[in-house]
């Protein structure tokens, strides 16, 4: 019996077998498999992070910057300078759905984008590989349309206490088609004129926006301000900050938010978006040490309003630099930008004696530009290896890898950005001025521009 069983069990196990060895899988196929759920999971990961990074980046701009910049006006004008920040994510969110991000990131010319993602036409979940290969194509433009709020929100620290709201909106809205889509193009969308990675004839290097965002609205920061004049009283009459609690609050929330503006510019969680967040972080606390130092120097006394504006300083000048520079040359164009803002915002503010509200073209102008021509001396490709020759060595960076002409590049970037920020934010201003006017009335402006724009006060102050 035990004969037959052993038997049928063999035949059993010989007619099988081919059909075992049809079923398992291959060396291959496991190969394939594995690759696969390794691709699975850097898309997760990298997917996670941006996400993550552009829930920081809009942090920056509420509460971060509301906070910032409502703490630092008089108490009359709290709400309508909050407001400005407020808004802006709605007004600029509409418009990058409609055309902005297709202006910005669609294939164009080397000034501006293109139409084929208007309406966030073909902007889905796969991903586009010139921009991010690792993760869905919705999640870089809803990652760039942060960028694209917090730009203008930055400009509205010149003009508070004395532009009408309405005006604020159309500007706005032109300021961001005729100034921001189209640098933003260039600097970052594929074929634009600077673009260093995609195709760009001028290679300007800017990791996360010292052109597009900071000299761009430093610079028309300046000219808003010098558009719109003085406020009433100014410089006789004290007008210090209201609140600098508030103030600290939203200048530590954009420390915070700006590892995903800067670390997140890496559009991966990479080691590059490591590199990036440690030069942050260490550019941004040597930037508060060289404003406090400079400022305890010349007054006697360190303040509290000197450190949260050296940190803002440092943020803003390591920002193109980010991706690019080792730490210890991050903590040198950090502790130079916040000496450099210091001696804008003081000297050569009282010298000019523009008002310049907030200090947005002292801070973001001045910081922007110094950490744009910077990045040129420091950038290194043993940090960023993303340009190689023919034969796939790495290509010398800035001056430091030997590269002496990358100095040259980023000052024709930062004349561009100087150039349309300036001569853009001059139009605009002149067609918004003669349509509906830009400066609120003198009655407006005594009383405060949240009772006379919005009819509601920061502060009830009632028994």
């Amino acid at each position: 019996m035990n004969l037959v069983f052993r038997v049928l069990f063999l035949f059993a196990l010989a007619c099988g077998s081919p059909l075992l060895a049809q079923t398992a899988p291959t060396v291959n196929q496991r190969l394939d498999t594995l690759d696969a759920a390794t691709k699975s999971a850097q898309l997760s990961g990298d997917n996670a992070w941006m996400l993550t990074s552009a829930a920081l980046v809009l942090m920056m701009t509420g509460p971060g910057l509301a906070l910032f910049y409502g703490g630092l006006v008089r108490r009359k004008n709290v709400l309508s300078t909050m407001m400005h920040s407020f808004v802006l994510m709605a007004v600029v969110t509409v418009l990058w759905a409609i055309y902005g991000y297709s202006l910005a990131f669609g294939s164009g010319n080397t000034f501006i984008g293109g139409f084929q993602y208007v309406f966030l036409n073909g902007v889905g979940s796969a991903p586009n590989p010139d921009y991010g290969a690792t993760v869905p194509h919705e999640t870089y433009m809803i990652y760039q349309l942060m960028f694209a709020i917090i730009t203008p929100a930055l400009i509205s620290g010149a003009f508070a206490e004395r532009i009408k709201f309405s005006a604020m909106l159309v500007f706005t809205i032109l300021w961001s088609t005729i100034v921001y889509f189209p640098m933003a193009h260039m600097v970052w969308g594929k074929g634009g004129l600077l673009n260093a990675f995609l195709g760009g004839k001028i290679p300007c290097f800017d990791f996360a926006g010292g052109t597009v965002v900071h000299i761009t609205s430093g610079v028309s920061a300046l000219v808003c301000a010098l558009y719109l004049g003085r406020r009433i009283g100014f410089p006789r009459e004290s007008m210090k900050p209201h609140n600098l609690v508030l103030s600290v609050v939203g200048a530590c929330l954009l420390w915070v938010g700006w590892f995903g503006f800067n670390a997140g510019s890496a559009v991966a969680a990479s080691g590059l978006a490591t590199s990036a967040f440690v030069a942050t972080h260490f550019a941004t606390a040597a930037a508060a040490l060289g404003w406090m130092f400079a400022e305890w120097f010349k007054h006697g006394k360190p303040s509290m309003l000197g450190g949260i504006s050296g940190a803002v300083a440092g943020l803003v000048a390591i920002t193109p630099a980010s991706g690019f520079v080792k730490p210890f040359p991050a903590l040198l164009i950090g502790f130079l930008a916040g000496a450099l803002c210091f001696l804008m915002v003081t000297a050569v503010k009282n010298r000019f004696g523009y008002d310049d509200t907030l200090d947005a073209f002292g801070v973001h102008g001045a910081g922007g530009t110094l950490g744009a021509l910077l990045t040129g001396v420091f950038a290194t490709n043993a940090i960023n290896d993303g340009l190689k020759d023919a034969a796939g060595k790495p290509l010398p960076l800035g001056l430091v890898d030997g590269n002496a002409r990358q100095v040259l590049n980023q000052g024709i970037g930062v004349a561009i950005a100087w150039g349309l920020a300036l001569v853009g934010t001059f139009v605009i201003l002149k067609i918004v001025d003669v349509t509906i006017g830009v400066r609120a009335s003198a009655e407006q402006e005594v009383e405060g521009l949240d009772l006379a724009m919005h009819g509601e006060e920061g502060y009830n102050l009632e028994a």
